[in-house]
């Protein structure tokens, strides 16, 4: 029996990246997939290829989970990985300043939108949707950028910190209600996903610059979206039945040391 047999599982962000392999591996596991986005034409492409259902959702909408909700009033998964880092674009000039002294405040929110309000809002739907069961998975994608500080990405690092710290609380708050509901977090660093090729490019030094951004990673390499969808299945799946309020880094070691590592 496959792991995720007769669960029904709800990603956010899942068109593409992370997420996208996320609802890939759930399918593969026996899941029942809801994939969601805000990029309609990706995310039906993609639950058309895996057969999944698709529902657009704009995860700092409450009107948008206010729909889901009542289209999926049950479910048994929730990953909230929709997120943004506030450089996506595209931009009228240079990307905008998100560092803690030039960072604007509409810049500020717009991040926080999306990647606080939307696990709020995405939290608050799945305990209402597995209360009747009494039993289900939250897993909430943060960041290693949620445990360290990011001098030029403040906005996005202290967004995923607040994920990082709301996934304890509604760990908390379930077992506290008696309710075999788990909210554990996840902690990406450098993972390989579309999010990467503007600064990788695709001329001849990309594998240059690619070894450079992980100089700092132990194991000097990029994780694969695949590997972040692993850990996921695990979180999901009834093996990790005494799993809640945990916090799984997928990050090659990089936040096991310190930049002056012993013998070095």
């Amino acid at each position: 029996m496959r792991r995720l047999e007769h669960k029904t599982a709800l990603v956010t962000g899942a068109a593409r990246g992370i997420g996208a392999a996320i609802a890939e591996r759930f399918q593969q596991e026996g899941a029942h997939v809801i994939v969601t986005d805000v990029d309609a034409v990706a995310g039906q492409a993609l639950a058309d290829r895996i057969g999944a259902v698709f529902a657009r959702l704009d995860v700092s909408s409450e009107d948008d989970w206010a729909r889901i909700e009542a289209r999926f009033p049950q479910i048994d998964v929730l990953v909230n990985n929709a997120g943004i880092t506030g450089f996506e674009g595209p931009f009228d000039g240079a990307p905008p300043a998100h560092d803690p002294e030039h960072a604007t405040l509409a810049d500020w929110r717009a991040v926080h939108a999306v990647n606080n309000d939307g696990t709020f809002l995405g939290c608050r739907y799945g305990i209402r949707a597995m209360r009747a069961t009494g039993q289900g998975s939250i897993i909430n994608i943060s960041s290693r950028s949620g445990i360290v500080g990011i001098p030029m990405a403040a906005a996005y690092a202290a967004s995923k910190a607040a994920v990082r710290n709301h996934t304890k609380s509604v760990a908390l708050y379930c077992a506290g209600q008696g309710l075999r509901i788990r909210c554990n977090s996840i902690h990406p660093a450098a993972i390989m996903t579309p999010m990467w090729e503007p600064m990788l490019g695709d001329g001849p030094d990309r594998a240059e610059r690619e070894a450079a951004m992980v100089a700092d990673t132990p194991m000097r390499r990029f994780g694969e979206a695949s590997e972040v969808a692993a850990v996921a299945a695990m979180l999901a799946s009834d093996e990790a039945a005494y799993m809640t309020g945990a916090e799984l880094s997928i990050d090659g070691g990089l936040l096991a040391g310190s930049a002056a590592t012993p013998g070095q």
